[in-house]
């Protein structure tokens, strides 16, 4: 049988076809506007995102055998606001993941009712992207809007119900949402009152690889797909991109150098940190995991390289640097602010240690270790719960760079599992397909049979020892000049 994932992104929209044998035979990306009405703000149009999944769905199928096709799963862009009216009209323009609205609603939230009760009801604390304060923003700003919403959905969640006409979303991905009770897998009473809305308003929960549905008469006639063809309920983008890495079960880590870097764990229990410096958030495999979310990892490179050092040739500055363990300078990779574990939208990019002998090759490798000194921030919080990990898959495009995978595996004394596919979201989203469909009997069992390690980076002894030196200098500089990103 076939399968199709699909992996809806900030920027476009990326299907998979895959076959029960975890083989892909095409792929097919499109791409859609991102608006910023506003600075801080950003946005987008729902009906976008169907109508390029629905033209990426004909031309992924061209030439396949289309009665194969078993069922539909997806990863998406967490965190968005998707209002529905009664008449299933989208209210207003989705606000996205990486929308700075909401710092009002934020602090209301960490601070008046408190990080300790918001821990409680959700397991997690409020940032600005999570989908709560959007509500709330809605709620004080757009009082109209906020009345006319009869479904509030996520990204994802959207395009299930235009396939299915099924409201509906998963446990991974309503982690986000800030209205979830994680630990029991349910909607929060208290987070629904808070935000003023009622569980009517809410779309049932499922397991990622639950089918939801079936697709639509409609659209079996004009995609010329069979009646059966499941929607399965999918998973958040970075729960997707983990299964299509296999990081599912007990213990096992995912690290992702996109241009946002997240430490993935996952973990067949429950756990928090006292700190929430971690999310806590349900898992597609059917059990939990913790992340540590860094917003600026890979987008550090690209910003030193192309808009400070002028190229986009980024193998010919790294080919520059062959002294691991011996730099002198130290880079904060907080260009967006940051999310995990500090939680400080002010945090900026700063360098410190430069001499008269500094050369460009040290900046450029201060920025590849300070991303991952960043990353082993989170690494250290899981440690602290407990939390035993030795080896870590490592996917996006920062991951495509030996020499930075090889600081990875040194600074966080890891060795690093490089796999055969790099199409996180989309083939976990096909995954979670196939086990809807009863291809396979778990998450575990798929990924454990459709994902292939074709390499393994090792920890060095004498650079572990040489980076945990520069990483317990490197933890000392932000709480050193955190005072000062206030001020700016």
């Amino acid at each position: 049988m076939l399968y199709i994932g699909i992996d809806l992104g900030t920027s476009a929209v990326k299907l998979l076809l895959m076959d029960g044998e975890g083989k892909i035979h095409n792929i097919v990306s499109k791409e859609y506007p991102l608006y910023f009405p506003h600075p801080g703000w950003s946005e987008q149009n729902p009906q976008d995102w169907y109508e390029k999944t629905i033209e990426g769905m004909k031309e992924l199928l061209a030439g396949a055998d289309k009665s194969q096709v078993a069922g539909i799963s997806f990863g998406g862009q967490m965190h968005g606001l998707v209002a529905l009216d009664k008449e299933d009209e989208v209210i207003r323009p989705a606000i996205l993941w990486n929308d700075g609205r909401t710092g009002k609603e934020t602090d209301y939230l960490n601070q008046v009712i408190g990080k300790e009760k918001l821990s409680g009801y959700t397991a997690n604390i409020a940032f600005a992207g999570f989908t709560a304060p959007k509500l709330l923003w809605m709620k004080n700003n757009e009082p109209e809007n906020f009345a006319k919403i009869a479904k509030i959905m996520l990204p994802k969640d959207y395009l299930a119900y235009r396939l299915s006409g099924v409201h509906c979303t998963d446990y991974s991905d309503a982690s986000g949402m800030l209205l979830m009770d994680v630990k029991n897998k349910c909607w929060s009473k208290e987070m629904m009152e808070i935000c003023g809305v009622t569980e009517e308003q809410l779309p049932r929960l499922f397991e990622s690889y639950d089918a939801v549905g079936r697709l639509k008469p409609e659209l079996v006639d004009s995609l010329g797909l069979s009646e059966n063809v499941k929607i399965i309920a999918g998973a958040g983008d970075n729960a997707a991109a983990a299964v299509g890495t296999g990081t599912v079960g007990d213990g096992m880590c995912n690290i992702s150098l996109g241009t946002s870097g997240t430490i993935f764990i996952s973990s067949k229990t429950f756990g928090v940190d006292e700190n929430n410096a971690l999310h806590s958030f349900a898992h597609a495999d059917g059990c939990y995991h913790l992340m540590g979310c860094m917003l600026s990892a890979a987008a550090c490179n690209k910003w030193w390289s192309e808009e400070i050092l002028k190229t986009k040739d980024f193998a010919a500055e790294q080919a520059e640097i062959t002294a691991l363990g011996e730099n002198q300078v130290f880079y904060l990779p907080y260009l967006m602010g940051e999310r995990s574990p500090h939680n400080d939208p002010k945090a900026r990019g700063t360098f410190i240690g430069m001499s008269m002998d500094t050369t460009r090759a040290d900046m450029t490798q201060a920025v590849l270790e300070g991303v991952a000194f960043g990353l082993r921030d989170s690494l250290e919080v899981a440690r602290s719960l407990g939390v035993q990990i030795e080896r870590t898959k490592i996917c996006g495009g920062g991951a495509k760079s030996p020499l930075w995978k090889r600081i990875i595996a040194n600074v966080m004394n890891l060795k690093v599992d490089v796999i055969e596919s790099e199409e996180g979201p989309g083939y976990g989203g096909a995954i979670l397909a196939a086990v809807g469909c009863g291809e396979y009997e778990s998450v575990e069992e798929a990924a454990g049979k459709l994902v292939k390690v074709t390499g393994t980076v090792e920890p060095e002894a004498e650079l572990v020892a040489k980076y945990e030196e520069k990483y317990q200098k490197f933890r000392k500089i932000y709480p050193a000049v955190k005072g000062l990103f206030q001020e700016f």
